[in-house]
C-alpha cells in the first residue's frame, strides 16, 4: 500500500484550521517560527480573531497553509509509512518539499514567506483568479485568449483556475455563463497566481532556493513537481521547476495521474480545507481519499491510516 499526501494550496483557510494541530507539541516550533515571520502574532490567535478577508491576504494567506501542511506532518510522521509520494497544490508544493524532507520544516516556512513577498511585488493591483468548471480546454483557451487571462491550474474534469485582472476576469466570467459553464466563481486570492504576469517573482524566488540547504529525498519517497507532474530527481532541475511554478501553469490533473500511476492507493489531505481530497474522490472511485478536515481527532487520523494502510503504529 502507498500513501499519497497532498499538501493544500491557499483558498480554504478557516478558524478551525489548527483544531487538531495547534496544540501538537511536535509542532510547537513550527507555529512559534511562524509567530516570528507573521510580526510576532500566534498564527493560531490569527485564525481565530481575524476575518476571512485577512486570513486570504497572500502572504498570510501562504505561510498559514504552509504551517498547517507541515505541523500535520511533524505530528503524523511516526505513523507515515516508508512508501510515500507527496504533491503539492500550488503553494502546498512549497509545503510538500519540507514534508518530504528535502527542506527543513523551519526553512520551508522561510521560502514561503519570501515567495509570497516576491508574488506581492510583482502584483499588479486589481489581479485575481476565478474557477471555471464544465467547458472544455478548447473553448477555456479561447476565453483567455480574448480577455488576456491564462490558464493557471488545470484540474480533473474539465476544472480550470485562471488568473489575470479582475475586471477581464468578470468579463471572461460572464462569457463562460453564457457558454453555460457548470460554475463559475471568484476564487479569495490576490495574485494571478501560475500566469505570466508573474514571471519576475519566479527570476526572484529562485534567486532565493539558490541559497536554501536541501538535502538528500528520503528513499522511498516520491515527490512531484507541479507543472508537469514529474518526480524530482535532481535538485537543481527541481528547484528551477519549483520557482517557475509561481509564474507557470500547474498541470494538476496530471499530478493526480501520476500518483496513481506511481500505485498510490490511499490519500491524505493535509487541509486546510478538503478541495484536494475531494478532487480526487470524484475523479477516481477506487481509492481511499480523506483530509485532516474529517477528522475530530489526530487518534482518528492514525486509525483510518491503520485500516487503509494495514499498518500497525
Amino acid at each position: 500500500m502507498t500513501l499519497t499526501i497532498l499538501c493544500s494550496g491557499q483558498g480554504r483557510q478557516h478558524r478551525d484550521m489548527f483544531a487538531l494541530t495547534g496544540d501538537a507539541p511536535e509542532a510547537a516550533s513550527l507555529f512559534a517560527h511562524a509567530a516570528m515571520l507573521l510580526g510576532g502574532r500566534d498564527p493560531r490567535e490569527i485564525v481565530r480573531s481575524e476575518s476571512a478577508e485577512v486570513l486570504h491576504h497572500n502572504r498570510i494567506g501562504q505561510i498559514l497553509c504552509t504551517l498547517q501542511a507541515l505541523a500535520a506532518a511533524s505530528v503524523l510522521r511516526a505513523q507515515m509509512p516508508d512508501r510515500l509520494i507527496v504533491a503539492g497544490y500550488s503553494v502546498g508544493e512549497v509545503a510538500a518539499w519540507g514534508v518530504a524532507g528535502l527542506t527543513s520544516m523551519t526553512d520551508t516556512l522561510d521560502l514561503v514567506a519570501c515567495r509570497a513577498e516576491a508574488m506581492d511585488a510583482a502584483t499588479l493591483p486589481g489581479d485575481g483568479m476565478v474557477f471555471v468548471r464544465g467547458l472544455p480546454r478548447d473553448a477555456i483557451d479561447t476565453l483567455c485568449e480574448r480577455h488576456d487571462a491564462a490558464v493557471a491550474i488545470v484540474n480533473p474534469g474539465d476544472a480550470f483556475i485562471l488568473g489575470g485582472s479582475r475586471a477581464a476576469l468578470k468579463a471572461l466570467a460572464d462569457d463562460a455563463k453564457a457558454m453555460k459553464a457548470a460554475r463559475v466563481v471568484d476564487v479569495p486570492v490576490e495574485v494571478a497566481s501560475h500566469t505570466p504576469r508573474l514571471a519576475k517573482a519566479s527570476t526572484e524566488f529562485r534567486d532565493r532556493l539558490s541559497h536554501a540547504a536541501v538535502m538528500v529525498l528520503p528513499a522511498g519517497t516520491r515527490l512531484l513537481s507541479g507543472i508537469d507532474a514529474a518526480p524530482v530527481i535532481d535538485v537543481k532541475t527541481g528547484l528551477d521547476k519549483l520557482a517557475v511554478q509561481i509564474s507557470q501553469t500547474v498541470q494538476w490533473a496530471d499530478c493526480l495521474q501520476a500518483c496513481l500511476e506511481s500505485e498510490a492507493t490511499v490519500f491524505l489531505e493535509l487541509g486546510p480545507g478538503r478541495a484536494l481530497s475531494e478532487m480526487v474522490a470524484g475523479a477516481y472511485h477506487d481509492v481511499a481519499t480523506r483530509s485532516l478536515d474529517d477528522f475530530r481527532t489526530l487518534d482518528g487520523v492514525r486509525a483510518w491510516l491503520t485500516t487503509h494502510l494495514d499498518i500497525r503504529f
